[in-house]
Parts: structure tokens; sequence; C-alpha cells
């Protein structure tokens, strides 16, 4: 009788803790929202870098005298400055941390605005641009990494989505205010965000699993403790933090050459591949030039512009709601069908407009084209590929495969932008026809090699992929 009410009591005190340490993952604090916030207030500097260049085009070309040639070269060289932070991002952040990496990339973003505001030429317009982009690849590693290390499991790829979400945000600004704001104070706005967020980076912990990697233990479980709260129990997690940290230690150190090992084959070909596909689509032309777009088929650029800026922020929110309840996949899938469906139909009306035929309806087909792909682009494709490389890559090889993933994107980022106002020169509809067939090849890229990654543990996702070599 005693033994069997000590095992009763045995049975509920493990039950009892188990759900304690339940309570502690769905956990959501105030300080993980406020340090989700602050970091991605480098994502609402993206997204003004990304829209400055399409609403200020006019502005700068009349006022410098830049041709499209000149124009296309600034444009494209934020892009090319994200390749060289891309390089050092990963090495970067495990040096100085993720919260120094974000300050070491304000001072390249504030440099960059500064330059471009009081730019006498276009040396220093064309500088500011490539310091802008500098930070811009550092942020887009270090942003969506260190909110995957202090998150809960539960909510870690909605709260990695708001790193599109605040990207959409700075890009809706931009399109509205880039109407009315001189391209001198606009770049003087884009510091608002910078100086905001390092203030508010002294207020937020340097995330738990890097300090934990610099063996300075009590600093990790002390992160934890703010991130879970004071009545957490944070002790197994900051275990399996420690248990995971040693087995790293006790491993050989990864290399970039690592990578291109036979059991890394799935992650690498996926993580690259959804890279490829999200640039290769023509989103970076799209949005760093969509005036051109719209003057091209006939509908006012400012109009247009005002409309995607209303559009972009309730489609960003229904992509990071829907994340956690669709999944990865299936919301791959579809934004990626309404990337090629508007390529599509930008493509007809461009062609429509080229022949004199239906003049009266191709501006009205060219404001939806251009608005839905932005639109689709912003529900899956612009966020999802980077909550996924951070899903499928191990521990070993993450800091390696990031920067490596990171740096493809970076580069055909910048070979789309820089080409992308000569090949609308060249045939805008045959330029849609090309970003409809990068889509149409991607939806079947997705459906074949794109596992589901949502309430899947790392190991889980690995053995799949391996899986998939056998």
């Amino acid at each position: 009788m005693t033994m069997s009410e000590n095992q009763r009591n045995l049975e509920a005190g493990l039950l009892l803790n188990k759900n304690r340490n339940d309570i502690n993952e769905c956990r959501i604090t105030a300080v993980v929202i406020f340090s989700t916030f602050v970091s991605v207030c480098g994502s609402f500097c993206f997204g003004c870098a990304a829209g400055y260049s399409s609403v200020s085009q006019t502005g700068i070309t009349t006022d410098l005298g830049l041709s499209v040639a000149q124009y296309s070269m600034f444009g494209s060289l934020m892009t090319f400055g994200a390749m060289f932070g891309a390089i050092f991002s990963g090495k970067v952040s495990d040096l100085i941390g993720r919260k120094g990496t974000m300050w070491f990339a304000q001072v390249f973003c504030i440099a960059g605005w500064l330059a471009i505001a009081f730019a006498p030429d276009t040396v220093w317009l064309d500088a500011g641009r490539f310091s802008t982009g500098f930070a811009v690849g550092l942020f887009s590693y270090v942003i969506p990494v260190y909110i995957a290390e202090i998150t809960p499991k539960h909510v870690r790829g909605a709260f990695v989505f708001s790193n599109q979400l605040m990207q959409s945000c700075g890009l809706s600004l931009y399109y509205v205010i880039g109407n009315f704001v001189h391209w001198r104070n606009l770049a003087l706005i884009g510091l608002i965000p910078c100086v905001l967020q390092v203030v508010t980076l002294f207020f937020i912990p340097e995330s738990p699993r890097l300090l934990g990697k610099w063996g300075r233990e009590k600093e990790c479980k002390a992160s934890l403790q703010l991130l879970r709260g004071d009545e957490a129990d944070v002790s197994e997690e900051a275990n399996a933090i420690k248990e995971t940290m040693v087995l790293f230690d006790q491993g050989p150190k990864s290399k970039i050459m690592d990578l291109f090992q036979r059991r890394y084959a799935p992650s690498l070909v996926i993580g690259v591949g959804l890279m490829l596909l999200q640039q290769l689509s023509g989103s970076s032309g799209v949005m760093f030039y969509v005036g051109s777009v719209f003057n091209k088929g006939g509908f006012p650029s400012d109009i247009g512009s005002m409309i995607l800026a209303a559009i972009m922020i309730p489609k960003a929110l229904l992509g990071l709601i829907l994340v956690e309840k669709m999944g990865r996949r299936p919301l791959l899938l579809a934004s990626t069908s309404g990337m090629c469906l508007c390529s599509l139909l930008l493509a007809f009306s461009f062609s429509f407009r080229s022949y004199g035929m239906l003049d009266e309806l191709t501006p009205i087909f060219t404001c939806i084209g251009v608005v839905g792909f932005i639109s689709a682009f912003a529900v899956g494709m612009g966020g999802l590929p980077w909550i996924i490389m951070s899903e499928i890559f191990p521990m070993n090889v993450k800091v390696s495969a990031g920067t490596l993933v990171t740096l493809a994107n970076w580069s055909f980022s910048w070979i789309i932008a820089f080409a992308f106002n000569f090949m609308i020169e060249w045939n805008a509809s045959g330029t849609f026809l090309i970003f409809f067939s990068v889509c149409a090849a991607g939806m079947v890229f997705i459906y074949a090699m794109v596992p589901e990654t949502k309430g899947r543990t790392l190991e889980d996702i690995q053995a799949s992929l391996t899986d998939f070599l056998q």
C-alpha cells in the first residue's frame, strides 16, 4: 500500500514537472516581445533601404543628372554591399555576439544614410548605398538567428516571420512618404529606426544559446530567466543548451567545404535553391524599381505606391498568422503560385500595350499584377526561406551554411537589381515571362524537395533529409 502510494506520488511529481516545463515553453513574456521588436528595427531599416531606390529615382536622376545605367548601379549597390556583409555575418555574430553585430551593422547603416543625404555627386551616393547594403547583409543573417534563439518553440516561426513584416512596414512607409518628401530628407528619415535600435539594444539580453556556446553558464541562465519570466524553471532548458554546446565542442570544427559532404546535400540544395528562387523570381527588381514598372504599364506610380503601402502590411500580417497554422510548405506553394500568375498577367499586359491593344485596360492589369506579385511575395516567399534555412542545417555547420546561403541570396539579388532596368527597357513582356518560368519551376522544386518543418524537431527534419538520399 505504501509503495503504491509512493509510486503514485512519484508519477504525480513527474507529471507536475512535465506540465511546468510545458508551461515554461509556451510562455511568451514581455521581454521576448520587446527583444524581438528591438531586433526587427534592423529589418525596418532594410525595408526603408529597399523602398528608397524606387521612390527617389526621379529626384536623384534630375538633381544629379544620372543616366539609367548610373541609377541602376546605385540601386543595385545595396545588394552588392549585402553580399560582403553576408560573407562576414556568421563569423562576426559568433565573435562579438548577436547584439554586438546589430550595433556594428548600424554603424554602416547610419554612415550610409548620411552619405546619401549629403552626397554632392555619384561617388558619395554610391558609397552610401554600398555602406547601407553592408549593414543589410549583416542584418539578414543575425536578426532571424537571434529571434529563433530567444523565442519559445511553438511561436518561433511566427516571431521569425516578424522580420518580413517589419521589412514590409519599412517599404510601405517609404512608398507613401517618398511621393511627398525630397530624396535627401528621405535619407535623413532613414536614420530614425537606426538610432532607435542603437539605444534600445542596451535593454535586451544576449542570446542564451550564444552565451552557452561561449561557456558563460551563469549569464546563459540569467538570460533565459529574463526571457522566460522570474517564476519559470529554466534549469532544464539551460542544461539542454549546455549539453548541446558540449557535443558541439567535442565535434570537429566546421569549415565551408564540410557543407559539400553527401549528408548535407539535401539541406544545401533546399537552402540555396529557395534563396535563388526568391531572387530569380524578380522580387528585388520589382520592389527596388516598382515606380518604373507602373510607369511602363501606364499606371501612375504615385497612386500605385500608395496602393502597395496600404496592402503590404496586412499581407505580411496574414503570412505571420498562417506560417504556424498552414505550415511552411503549403504557404510557400501558395505564395509562389500567386507570384507565377501575377508575372504572367504582367507579361500579357505589357505585350498588349506594345501592340496598342486594350489601352484602357492594360494600366489596370499592370496595377493588379504588381500589387498581386508583391503581396504574394510578402505572404510567404519573402520570409519563409530564411525560416527554413534556420531549421534545416544542424548546429555544427549552421554558421558556414548560413553564410553561404545568405551570400547566394544577395549575389543573385545584386544581379537582378542591376539588370532589371535594362531588361524592362529591352522587353518588359519578355522579362516577366522569364520570371513566370522561374516561379513555375520553383513550384515544382518546392513540391519535390522542400519538407514540412512546422512543429518538428531538428532531429526529425535531419532524419527525413537523410532518408531522402536513401
